[in-house]
């Protein structure tokens, strides 16, 4: 009897020992994923990137949990851009325009009118246009797992109404600090003037720029239609923002859970775009109600033509992008 209650013993502690290693076992497989977001908590994008991960976490089983760090507190884009080549972020959602300085497909969604629309954007980036600047961004070690919308950015100006080329003859206009940007407003036969974005509101008011260019959301939230009461709808660029994980991140991750992770990009792609969309209609609704005139442009060709300056000096400089711009400039 006694040899009996020895040997259930051993037996019962045999079976404690291996329910400990499978829990340590099963913790070990654990990760815990850091994202990086430059925007605030109540955005848009932000509310993607937290569905992406809540998704992620409920169908691994929690072996794949992490946090989202908005407002950029892990830095700069830039930084966190590089951050994430190297493994030491794992996810974020980043604009593919400043991207353009490591991926250099990135720069094609830079080209003014490169897109027709915003509908067709998502066609393109959900098709073969983006696979193939998914192949740019995977050699430079980032996996896309969804295009979000960033919106369409428009000129708005304190003088008059744009509906052609001609209208933005002698205005200065604000731009992002950038050649591609440069050019498109010096071929309408503009002035542009880079400045730090901050200091937009201040110049129109006081007349040093007669205009700047953005999306509805930020036009409204930073109050510059209080200045400038002429939103005229170019939609002249269109630049999408990419969520990416790191490949060094994504490469560790079984087949099982990387397929989870695919198809939770695909998900929260899907809903960001849906609340930006929302969020752009509050953001058009509020200006309207301040008195500003907006102005549709149903045809854009004659700006698009105007362009032809910006593309040729853009090719001559990245001959190897040629077959990706056709990709895009071609499709209906």
């Amino acid at each position: 009897m006694i040899r009996f209650k020895s040997i259930k013993a051993g037996l019962m502690r045999g079976s404690v020992l291996a329910a400990a290693i499978a829990v340590t076992a099963v913790t070990a497989e654990a990760r815990d994923l850091r994202g990086w977001n430059i925007h605030v908590e109540d955005y848009p994008v932000s509310h993607g990137m937290e569905e992406f991960m809540k998704e992620v976490s409920e169908k691994t089983g929690g072996e794949l949990t992490g946090k989202v760090y908005h407002s950029g507190v892990l830095g700069s884009q830039p930084d966190a851009i590089e951050q994430t080549r190297l493994g030491v972020i794992d996810f974020g959602v980043f604009s593919l325009g400043p991207m353009g300085q490591v991926v250099p497909e990135a720069n094609v969604v830079s080209l003014p009118f490169i897109f027709k629309s915003i509908p067709q954007m998502y066609e393109l980036m959900d098709g073969e246009a983006g696979a193939a600047l998914s192949k740019g961004l995977e050699a430079k070690g980032l996996v896309a797992l969804g295009f979000y919308d960033a919106g369409a950015r428009s000129f708005y100006t304190s003088v008059k109404a744009i509906n052609e080329p001609a209208d933005v003859g002698g205005m200065k206009i604000r731009v992002m600090n950038n050649d591609l940007f440069v050019g498109m407003v010096d071929s309408l036969g503009g002035n542009a003037t880079p400045m730090a974005f901050a200091e937009v509101y201040q110049a129109i008011k006081t007349g040093v720029v007669d205009g700047a260019e953005n999306n509805p959301p930020s036009y409204e939230s930073t109050n510059h239609f209080e200045v400038a009461q002429y939103y005229s709808l170019t939609q002249h660029l269109i630049i999408p923002e990419c969520l990416c994980m790191s490949k060094k991140t994504f490469d560790s991750l079984t087949p099982e859970q990387q397929a989870i992770v695919k198809e939770a990009g695909r998900n929260s792609t899907e809903l960001q775009r849906k609340l930006w969309q929302e969020r752009e209609a509050a953001s058009m609704a509020k200006v309207a109600e301040g008195g500003v005139t907006v102005n549709e442009i149903a045809d854009k060709a004659a700006f698009q033509e105007a362009m032809a300056p910006v593309y040729d000096q853009f090719l001559s400089q990245n001959p190897e992008l040629s077959e990706l711009v056709e990709i895009f400039k071609n499709a209906n």
